[in-house]
């Protein structure tokens, strides 16, 4: 073999164990996730957008029922089974996980910094210590409207209860539509896009949150107990037979142009432009009489955690770490319109509606939903408590001052500081 020839073969040798090398370093990563409705968006928009920066690494996005996500993600965890990236609720459920140790600790993942304390509060120990997934999205709560019903009746957006008010009784004289479209039937409506929409204005946001935590607050409290008086006040607006109206009743009714508010929180932003055909805006929560600074429920949903046992820790570091990116924000936000990013990167929002939401950041304090954090670990639950109360206030079966001493009486019977 001549000199040339060897150099070419050695040459060669190189080029093929640079490729083995390369396939050894390939690999795949699985997502567990609870959201089996945007799978599409996820195989056919965010992946291929990965796999542009990172073409070696192949991603399976594999959902669960909501439903059933919990139960099943915990035996395939214990099982060894479960995929590498593990997409995680809010709170609780993920809090737990890390505590039995199935979720890597991401404190120093690169992007983590883009994060404000309050975008990873719900998945970061108690102590603030350490972070288990990194914040993906949030929703926001606040009202949409039918434009048209609004245009017709002469009405604007309500910036006051005073104005709220005045709006729902036009709408009621006239007649053509149900003034407040939603039902109490299931419940967490009652609570979620009633009690938690409209409280934050009366106990402050995070300083009353926080506050309820400590047990320097109460939910015997004046601005406890104001806003279940003001949820009362919803009644006489909602639709014959509200009592036995469903979540699905409620969104067909809004999407059939049967009705003029929707108490909503923005991740029903997706279902109504799924179903076409109606225009809608949004108004943030009125404010009470002599409030001046307004707040607005930007609950954190979504995160994404790193599987302990998973054999590809490497690769599925680097699929979070573009999940920080102003790329990421961007498709994500455009794909589901109404779920906001939680990184502190610029992301272009086409959605007029989603950024009349997002817009509410800049001018409002925001918070979370007050029964997530510590407060639903014991028996009987704040929050499935406050779903409870809450529909009874709308149905009349409850007065607002015996709604508030329910929920504080059954906190206080596993929560030391309200005893």
């Amino acid at each position: 073999m001549t000199t040339k020839q060897t150099l070419k073969a050695a040459l060669l040798a190189a080029s093929m164990l640079a490729g083995a090398s390369s396939i050894a370093h390939a690999g795949t990563i699985t997502i567990e996730s609870w959201r089996n409705d945007d799978a599409d968006i996820w195989k056919n928009q965010i992946i291929p957008a990965f796999n542009k920066v990172h073409p070696d690494i192949t991603v399976v996005f594999s959902p669960s029922p909501p439903k059933d996500y919990n139960a099943a993600l915990n035996a395939r965890l214990e099982g060894g089974t479960a995929g590498d990236i593990i997409t995680c609720r809010p709170f609780d459920a993920s809090l737990d996980l890390y505590n039995k140790g199935h979720l890597v600790k991401l404190n120093s993942l690169p992007g983590m910094d883009k994060f404000s304390t309050f975008a990873k509060t719900a998945w970061t120990t108690d102590d603030g210590k350490d972070t288990f997934c990194v914040p993906v999205a949030s929703v926001i709560h606040g009202f949409i409207y039918n434009k048209e019903a609004f245009q017709k009746l002469g009405l604007t957006e309500p910036k006051t209860e005073e104005e709220f008010y005045a709006d729902l009784d036009k709408i009621k004289k006239d007649g053509t539509y149900i003034p407040i479209d939603m039902g109490t039937a299931d419940q967490w409506e009652a609570a979620t896009m009633g009690f938690q929409n409209i409280g934050p204005n009366y106990w402050k946001g995070e300083e009353g949150r926080k506050a309820l935590i400590s047990g320097k607050q109460k939910f015997t409290d004046a601005a406890y107990v104001d806003t279940f008086k003001d949820l009362a006040k919803w009644a006489p607006y909602m639709g014959d037979g509200y009592k036995a109206q469903t979540y699905a009743d409620s969104q067909n009714i809004f999407t059939l142009g049967k009705a003029a508010i929707y108490p909503a929180g923005s991740w029903e932003i997706s279902t109504f432009r799924a179903q076409g055909g109606l225009d809608f805006g949004a108004f943030k929560p009125p404010l009470p009489a002599g409030v001046k600074q307004c707040y607005v429920s930007d609950h954190v949903d979504l995160g994404m955690g790193i599987n302990a046992k998973s054999k590809n820790q490497a690769d599925a570091k680097k699929f979070l770490e573009w999940t920080t990116s102003p790329e990421f924000a961007t498709i994500y936000a455009n794909a589901l319109p109404g779920f906001f990013p939680l990184a502190n990167v610029k992301a272009d929002i086409k959605d007029p509606v989603a950024q009349t939401f997002l817009s509410w950041r800049g001018e409002c304090k925001t918070t979370i939903r007050n029964s997530y954090q510590i407060l639903s670990r014991g028996t009987p639950n704040l929050e499935n408590d406050l779903w409870n109360v809450s529909a009874q206030v709308l149905n009349g079966t409850m007065t607002p001052d015996q709604a508030a001493k329910q929920a504080e009486d059954d906190l206080a019977k596993w929560y030391k500081p309200h005893q």
